[in-house]
């Protein structure tokens, strides 16, 4: 079980180029007026110094919110920015290391896309898994062949974590999901491309959520 309340339902990675000429705390605070519940800053090519810096931003304006700021991949910038939690690829450091130098109050997520990754995600270590790619993505080049909804199904209920689809996501194909067992769906270019990130937000959370929801 997750050491923290942690809602899925719509999470957003983002990077600073991801929005083009929007600055991004502009796109981020935007989408989760409209109803995004996690953020994940997923910046690949800026230097650890500005990571931080805008890491520490955004947790600056998330927190206040109730909303989680993750970090991709880099546990030293979360332990810097002291970010609500890590999300970690397959290739990064191992959650059981994560967890010792981050502690057990910190979301620590991972990236899992077959069955062999599945059984890497210890529950005593891991709070929640990414599962994808969902469908074929051009913002993750190494993100590997898309498993479909199918798949996203068989891994939830295999790895028995909470669980958020990733991967080619948007307003065409959330409702493909509903049905998969999992918590919630990641987005990047459906909020962070759209012309208006809260509208873009809320079609998603209605596009995804079951009758009922």
């Amino acid at each position: 079980m997750p050491r923290r309340p942690l809602d899925l339902s719509l999470y957003l990675i983002v990077s600073a180029a991801d929005t083009g000429p929007t600055p991004m705390v502009e796109t981020v605070l935007k989408a989760v007026e409209g109803g995004v519940t996690v953020v994940q800053l997923r910046e690949k090519n800026a230097s650890t110094r500005d990571q931080i810096e805008r890491a520490r931003h955004l947790k600056a304006l998330l927190a206040p919110r109730g909303v989680p700021l993750l970090v991709n991949d880099r546990v030293d910038v979360a332990l810097a920015a002291r970010a609500d939690g890590v999300h970690l690829g397959q290739d990064d450091m191992s959650p059981r290391d994560a967890r010792r130098l981050l502690g057990e109050s910190v979301i620590i997520g991972l990236s899992v896309g077959d069955e062999a990754e599945a059984r890497t995600a210890d529950p005593e270590l891991v709070d929640y898994v990414g599962i994808g790619p969902a469908f074929a993505t051009g913002t993750k080049a190494d993100a590997g062949a898309a498993i479909g909804p199918e798949g996203v199904a068989a891994l939830r209920q295999r790895v028995g974590l909470p669980g958020v689809a990733v991967g080619g996501i948007g307003l065409g194909n959330a409702a493909d999901l509903r049905e998969t067992g999992i918590e919630g769906i990641a987005v990047v270019s459906a909020i962070c491309a759209a012309e208006d990130p809260k509208a873009a937000a809320e079609a998603l959370r209605a596009a995804f959520a079951p009758s009922g929801r």
